[in-house]
């Protein structure tokens, strides 16, 4: 995976792990994780672009989940954020076994079966263990106050 998926997946979860009607910002959420601005406000950006993420404008404005961490499907996350899923570029390799290869087939059908297996799990599975995250997050919660 690309660090633009990692990064993706790593702000839903920070997402799903505030304390409800919580709002962040891609400020907060690329020093949390030591990420640059920049590339934080691109992964934003798409995750608002698709409908996962709502964002703000103003004061008292910010960023939160726009639908519910049981909805959110990772492979669908993944496949989102990976420009290609083919495993081997056999074109621009110019390999002299492609014209009777199978390997890129069974690589495709490999990356597939990882997509659908990622797929039977949601921002809700990984984010299970709130409590644990949130510390390691260092979110105040309701519980610690």
């Amino acid at each position: 995976m690309t660090s633009f998926t990692d990064y993706s997946l790593r702000t839903l979860m920070y997402l799903a792990s505030l304390p409800e009607g919580q709002l962040s910002s891609v400020k907060e959420v690329s020093q949390l994780y030591g990420i640059s601005q920049n590339n934080m406000t691109k992964v934003v950006h798409k995750l608002a672009q698709h409908g996962y993420i709502q964002t703000l404008r103003g004061k008292g404005g910010g960023i939160r989940l726009a639908m519910s961490p049981d909805t959110i499907r990772i492979g669908t996350i993944v496949t989102l954020f990976e420009k290609t899923m083919d495993g081997v570029d056999c074109l621009s390799s110019g390999c002299v076994l492609q014209p009777a290869c199978k390997l890129k087939l069974a690589i495709i059908k490999a990356m597939d079966n990882f997509i659908c297996t990622l797929n039977e799990f949601t921002l809700a599975d990984m984010v299970v263990n709130k409590q644990e995250i949130s510390y390691l997050l260092q979110l105040e919660t309701a519980e610690t106050e």
